[in-house]
């Protein structure tokens, strides 16, 4: 075996053209692979990260009964805890967010609300929405509201005119006009329609709480998880307080990417069976040009046992190493464009209005994860397997004396 993997070897740098043609639909097959899932992955990312600043924020920590249940009974207790977030490592900023449902009225209409309270100085830093407004201002000081484009077209109100929410809380009913200073305009149906941001001051005063419903914290993006995780171990959280990171805050969304995500598998099924079959018939088409050449070997002392042996050995050579060259060069186009970020501005710009539902930023990192060495390497398996056993058959069926006739 040993004699026949060298001569195996030695063939396939004999046959230079057929080598690189076979090498070069390898390679392209595993960079496809590669890209196709760190292109997805980084999508992904990108819609769940830029969600969180739009919708929640990077992490939220606050009581695991108020994310079960936003009654005001279980907001936070206290705030003892608060200087030691903000001095927890990976954590930059750290904001309070008072939450509350509200009717807001205007002179023409009425409808109900979640107001969500916060400070205007820290929110930019844990938040997308105070850089989305288009229209007006961002607010700046008690008794000032800003809010979706599409909602204050429902309740017919314009920047500086004045809007009454009336809240029913622990205390009783309580109510406060408010000025209407900026109008948010994120493209987002979820954002526009529903979002309105008051002082912490008025959400204090309307619900009657006197800290908060959450702390907002601003972490590097990618490590939410992380943060998330070591704030929950450290000890710095009471009692049932625990931080939520972006994928925990939002689930629904991860479970329909998910959904998405299972849809993909039969394209890659497809696409691996199409690259098989192509590496299979680049050894068959090798195995047929060869034909002359097997008879004169036959005819030397190698039986068609033996001869086949060797095709496959060539093969599973050439296969493995298109797969690792095809690897690398997967991962390195993959480091490569998220360094230079070629795609996230191309992306933001061909899908942003045709995704109105979710918030798309112009920062793309394609993903590098060893699991794609698995989807790679199943295709690659896939195609030596088919590459091997169908010349294979072929080959042991030779006739040396008609081979050596044949070309």
């Amino acid at each position: 075996m040993g004699s026949i993997a060298r001569l195996a070897w030695r063939n396939v740098w004999r046959h230079a053209r057929r080598t690189q043609l076979l090498l070069a639909v390898v390679a392209y097959a595993s960079i496809a692979i590669v890209f196709f899932w760190g292109f997805f992955d980084g999508v992904v990312d990108m819609m769940i990260t830029s969600q969180a600043r739009y919708l929640e924020s990077p992490v939220l920590v606050t009581r695991a009964a108020y994310v079960l249940d936003p009654d005001p009974d279980f907001t936070l207790g206290g705030l003892a805890f608060l200087p030691a977030l903000r001095e927890h490592p990976g954590v930059s900023t750290a904001t309070l967010r008072l939450e509350l449902q509200a009717l807001l009225r205007s002179p023409y209409h009425a409808t109900g609300v979640k107001l969500r309270g916060i400070d205007p100085e820290l929110e930019p830093a844990v938040s997308a929405l105070p850089s989305e407004v288009r229209e007006g201002r961002m607010l700046s000081q008690p008794g000032e509201l800003v809010l979706g484009v599409r909602l204050a077209e429902r309740l017919d109100v314009r920047v500086g005119e004045r809007l009454v929410a009336d809240v029913q809380s622990a205390a009783g009913a309580r109510a406060s006009g408010l000025r209407v200073v900026g109008l948010i305009d994120a493209g987002m149906r979820s954002v526009d329609e529903t979002v309105v941001l008051i002082h912490l001051a008025d959400a204090r005063a309307l619900s009657g709480i006197p800290t908060a419903t959450g702390v907002a914290l601003d972490v590097p993006a990618g490590r939410e998880q992380a943060v998330a995780a070591s704030l929950n171990a450290s000890g710095v959280l009471p009692g049932d307080v625990r931080a939520f990171d972006i994928y925990a805050q939002l689930s629904g969304l991860l479970a329909g990417i998910e959904n998405k995500r299972v849809t993909m598998m039969p394209i890659l099924a497809l696409f691996s069976l199409f690259a098989a079959v192509t590496v299979m018939s680049t050894v068959v088409v090798s195995v047929i040009e060869r034909t002359r050449e097997f008879g004169v070997v036959a005819a030397l002392g190698l039986s068609q046992a033996q001869i086949a042996r060797m095709v496959m050995l060539e093969a599973a050579f050439v296969t493995g190493l298109g797969f690792v060259i095809g690897s690398a060069a997967g991962f390195a186009l993959n480091g490569f464009l998220t360094a230079t970020n070629l795609m996230g501005p191309m992306m933001k710009a061909v899908y942003s209005g045709m995704l109105e539902g979710f918030a798309l930023s112009d920062e793309l990192a394609i993903m590098m994860q060893l699991s794609y060495l698995a989807w790679t390497g199943s295709t690659i398996l896939l195609a030596a397997v088919l590459a091997i056993a169908v010349p294979g058959r072929h080959i042991r069926t030779l006739n040396p004396a008609e081979a050596m006739r044949a070309g």
